[in-house]
């Protein structure tokens, strides 16, 4: 007898509805005969071990006959332990345990355990997202994942603990009902901040740069001796932020959901991701990869930041595979049986010592390294990534009259206040002009001669800098593109001198270390 169910499988950051095709044999064999089909991987050809033991736990008998399960379309590779349950609830409607002989308004995945209980599975969101678009009305999943899967609206989440719990449903109708979630009152309710800029001592250059930094939406490089603020100024960055939006939050919630890490008490990420990976991070790590491949870091902190110290200890083929995702905003993997691409909009917030010691230039120490010491320190950062980041910053150590300072410092409410305003003129500017893009950062060379015109004053400011400097034609549009932010922050239309004045002082770094 054939019975038919509806899975889900994902493939980067999507899903695609699979058809789950059970055939049972009327003639009785000596031995069980299961086999499964359609590109299935070793977890999917496992689960006839789980779905056996689940079936006796739960006190069904199956005869020992042959079954074969196809995974249609067979051409998409399956991955995974979400067909166990589907697979299961096939076997039983083959044999007669299920009431209903139409399963198509169901979308069903979940992993079994060897009692039959549910175990959380992948993807949820994007499951739920595909199930909406195919305009099936009903998603059974394990009971974890159903607040993240309710998210989506349309699609009516049930909360399922066993195999048991999704028999009696589908028999009976009788079980969980439908979860319901409100996105907006979870985005609101889930948006809160254990730091706060407020703490942070001294660093007024260091915080307006950051300010500036997240008004547009630019990279960022800080440079100083250890101990002077670098990670605890970062790692405020989003408290700055705007919010995540609706539709940022469901596209980060579906990459987080997709690598397994997502939080399923919340079901949803409502604050700007910060991700800090570890130096000793592999390029498949940090972009993403594998034989079906997973979202790296840098996807992982798109629309938030991705924060990496100590960034001439990372190895030079990890830096320099960020050159394409920091340009196009994706990850492009490429393997011989299906390419994906991830999306990757991040900040790029990065910290480093000036030299192998960390006291360059430090008012207070000694450095001991010597001039080819630090030339071959600097010269781990390749030029074209270094030209990506908008902003150089110099992170001097905090003196003691500043660190003992009673006087409070500005919190990180007032910040955003300006930030929020700043993007908002940003966002007015953009759509005028019919432009899609929401930050200064996101501007091309068409934009940035549209938006950033320059008087007499201006272009001789310029023009004088790039020849002292040296700087390269994209550290040239790097510096249009700060100014037009600083003039966003303080609410003018016009580029004036001291705008370029300033996003200059964000490029000196270059001459000091590089020159």
């Amino acid at each position: 007898m054939l019975f038919k169910t509806l899975s889900a499988a994902v493939y980067g950051i999507d899903a695609n509805l699979i058809d789950v095709e059970v055939d049972v044999s009327g003639v009785k064999m000596n031995e069980d005969h299961f086999t499964t089909v359609g590109l299935p991987d070793t977890a999917v050809r496992e689960s006839r071990e789980r779905i056996r033991a689940a079936l006796k736990n739960c006190g069904y008998d199956i005869p020992p006959t042959h079954i074969t399960i196809n995974l249609a379309p067979a051409d998409l590779k399956k991955e995974g332990s979400g067909f166990d349950l589907p697979m299961a609830l096939g076997i039983l409607g083959a044999y007669g345990g299920l009431k209903k002989q139409d399963l198509g308004d169901y979308v069903i995945v979940g992993e079994l355990s060897l009692d039959g209980s549910l175990r959380p599975v992948r993807g949820a969101l994007p499951i739920a997202v595909a199930a909406r678009a195919a305009k099936i009305a009903n998603l059974l999943v394990p009971e974890q994942n159903a607040r993240e899967a309710a998210v989506v609206e349309g699609v009516r989440v049930f909360p399922m603990r066993s195999l048991l719990d999704v028999v009696r449903l589908i028999n009976t109708g009788v079980g969980p009902t439908p979860l319901v979630v409100d996105s907006q009152a979870l985005l609101e309710q889930v948006e809160h901040f254990p730091v706060d800029f407020k703490d942070v001592r001294g660093q007024h250059t260091a915080k307006r740069a950051m300010e500036v930094a997240c008004a547009g939406g630019h990279n960022i490089l800080m440079i100083g001796p250890p101990g002077g603020g670098k990670t605890m100024l970062t790692k405020r960055m989003p408290t700055i932020l705007p919010p995540l939006t609706f539709e940022e939050a469901l596209e980060t919630t579906k990459i987080h959901s997709v690598a397994g890490v997502l939080d399923a008490g919340n079901g949803l990420v409502g604050v700007r991701p910060f991700r800090a990976p570890h130096h000793t991070i592999s390029d498949a790590g940090l972009i993403g990869g594998g034989a079906v491949p997973r979202p790296g870091e840098v996807s992982l902190a798109h629309n938030g930041v991705l924060f990496l110290d100590e960034l001439p200890e990372f190895p030079r083929n990890v830096l320099e595979v960020m050159r394409q995702p920091l340009e196009d905003g994706t990850v492009s993997i490429a393997r011989a049986a299906m390419s994906l691409t991830f999306p990757a909009r991040f900040m790029l917030a990065a910290a480093m010592n000036p030299c192998p010691c960390g006291f360059f230039n430090d008012r207070a120490r000694e450095c001991k390294c010597t001039p080819p010491m630090i030339q071959r320190y600097i010269s781990k950062i390749s030029g074209p990534l270094l030209d990506r980041i908008d902003i150089h910053i110099d992170v001097p150590a905090v003196n003691y009259k500043e660190l003992r300072s009673t006087i409070q410092a500005e919190p990180s409410s007032a910040i955003r206040d300006r930030v929020l305003q700043a993007r908002s003129r940003q966002l007015t500017r953009f759509r005028a002009a019919g432009e899609k893009f929401y930050a200064n950062a996101q501007m091309g060379s068409r934009q940035i001669r549209t938006f950033c015109e320059l008087s007499a004053d201006c272009e001789r400011l310029l023009e004088r800098a790039m020849t002292q400097q040296g700087l390269s034609a994209r550290a040239h549009d790097r510096i249009l593109k700060v100014s037009r932010t600083i003039a966003d922050i303080e609410g003018a239309e016009q580029l004036e001198a001291k705008h370029i004045a300033e996003a200059i002082q964000y490029r000196t770094l270059d001459r000091t270390y590089w020159a």
